[in-house]
């Protein structure tokens, strides 16, 4: 829990106090420890370099003091910093802490609930408590700032964020498709706004979403495209639609995964837990828009009745697809998607979200997502929201000559590229070639929706809930 107040008091089991270089330099420090702090830097002990953390006590009390090095650098950093103050030993049986930022702006404080939030999430669903561990992983956090809407927001948004890192984290076998529809109806209620569509194997079958179809043959677990419809605005303005790829387990198919990759392939389901974290969001920050949530679900398993390389399948479009590689499933079940959504509600512009292409991974590493669009406008508004939020993205380039990268001598386009080039591309391209000319951009979260290894950023193992931030801030400022 995080509550805010105007002055910072020392009167809590812990505190963390934010200082930068500038305010050793000028003595701009809280006067309860000014003289102590002054003559630790006077003394070499304590520089305000960012990531310095000192321990001081206070008449029993703990006091950290967190560097947050030149004022005006990295936010990533300052989140990072807190992050490891409020996980450091000093901390571990404290319940009660407060962060005293000196006055800092809204960025600063924004940065501080998210590494409270965000930074300290960890999954333990399954791990057994050790009885003796007296660690207290809830922690009730007080931060010196006066509250404001946009700061209470953040902490709504942060929710959002972890809600969808639950999701992903999961068993894929808890997590089917029955799964997420229920934890959708979950989320909207009996809300007004709301309408929803949910297509099950036989809608598929009568309507032709063949590729999606395709993709889950081999599954037990029932393939659903599940929509929802939230008018937030009056009814003549227009739709912004989020589409996330829902494969709820990738074996790659017949095209099977090798060790080394397949073990985290729950979370090929992050572009949908990313559409719904951004729902749960739109619904609680009650946003005056428009907005379409859909998420195709299904699971890419191997036997008997699992779809195969050469197999060509015409989907909701109209347009063949032949099978390059089982394991390029995710743009198949978007295709479907996307060609779906645009006949039947006819949005302004669409933004789908999907751990697609290693190849993402390789090109931009785990820092940053690949982002695409045939609207250079659409994906500048969606840079910035991605700069403001920390939802890193970087634009990659699409032209003409990508469709070659996808020709096929037996249908009207392959689900592969061209070996070894360009992979992220034009599984890009091949998505584009279903938007019929909406404004479309693609998000690329392959490297981003996952920390295999703690410690990147200010995230620990598992899910990230890549691009909740980033779809959020762009809802609400777009």
């Amino acid at each position: 829990m995080i509550t805010f107040r105007p002055q910072s008091k020392l009167d809590k089991q812990a505190a963390i106090v934010l200082i930068s270089k500038v305010q050793l330099l000028k003595g701009k420090i809280n006067p309860q420890i000014k003289n102590r702090v002054s003559s630790l830097y006077r003394g070499g002990q304590f520089s305000g370099e960012n990531g310095e953390i000192f321990p001081l006590d206070n008449k029993g009390k703990i006091i950290l003091l967190a560097g947050v090095g030149d004022e005006g650098a990295s936010l990533t950093a300052l989140r990072a910093t807190v992050r490891k103050a409020l996980l450091s030993t000093f901390l571990k049986k404290v319940k009660d802490v407060e962060i005293i930022t000196h006055e800092q702006g809204d960025d600063v404080v924004q940065a501080v609930i998210e590494a409270a939030l965000i930074g300290t999430y960890s999954w333990k669903k399954y791990l057994n408590q050790d009885k003796s561990d007296k660690t207290v992983e809830q922690k009730d956090i007080w931060i010196t700032a006066k509250e404001k809407k946009n700061l209470s927001d953040a902490i709504t948004i942060c929710e959002g964020v972890n809600f969808s890192r639950n999701l992903i984290n999961d068993n894929a076998d808890i997590v089917t498709s029955s799964f997420i529809e229920a934890a959708i109806r979950d989320l909207t209620g009996k809300n007004k706004k709301i309408s929803l569509e949910v297509l099950g194997r036989d809608e598929m079958a009568n309507k032709g979403l063949n590729l999606h179809l395709a993709v889950n043959q081999g599954s037990p677990n029932d393939p659903k495209l599940i929509i929802v419809k939230y008018q937030g605005a009056p009814r003549g303005e227009k739709y912004t639609a989020l589409i996330g790829k829902g494969i709820t387990f990738d074996t790659g198919g017949l095209n099977l995964k090798p060790t080394g990759y397949i073990e985290t392939m729950r979370t090929d389901m992050s572009g949908a837990a990313a559409v719904m974290g951004t729902l749960k969001n739109i619904l609680a920050l009650d946003i005056k828009k428009n907005i379409i949530f859909a998420v195709a679900v299904a699971e890419n398993v191997i036997g008997s009745r699992a779809f195969k390389p050469g197999d060509v399948f015409r989907g909701y479009s109209g347009k063949t697809v032949e099978i390059g590689n089982t394991d390029a499933e995710g743009r198949l079940v978007l295709a479907d998607a996307i060609s779906y959504v645009v006949k039947n509600y006819k949005p302004e512009k669409i933004v789908d979200i999907a751990t697609l292409t290693g190849a993402c991974v390789v090109a931009l590493g785990h820092e940053y997502s690949g982002l695409m669009s045939n609207d250079d406008d659409f994906a500048k508004k969606l840079l910035v929201s991605a700069q403001k939020t920390d939802d890193r993205a970087w634009q990659l380039p699409i032209f003409p000559e990508l469709k070659d990268h996808i020709k096929s001598q037996v249908a009207d386009i392959k689900n592969t590229g061209a070996k070894g080039a360009a992979g992220a591309l034009s599984a890009g391209e091949f998505l584009r070639q279903f938007t019929d000319d909406t404004k479309w951009a693609h998000l690329d979260i392959a490297g981003t929706a996952f920390v295999q290894e703690a410690g990147r950023l200010y995230y620990g193992h598992g899910a990230t809930g890549a691009g909740v931030r980033l779809l959020t801030d762009f809802i609400k400022n777009s």
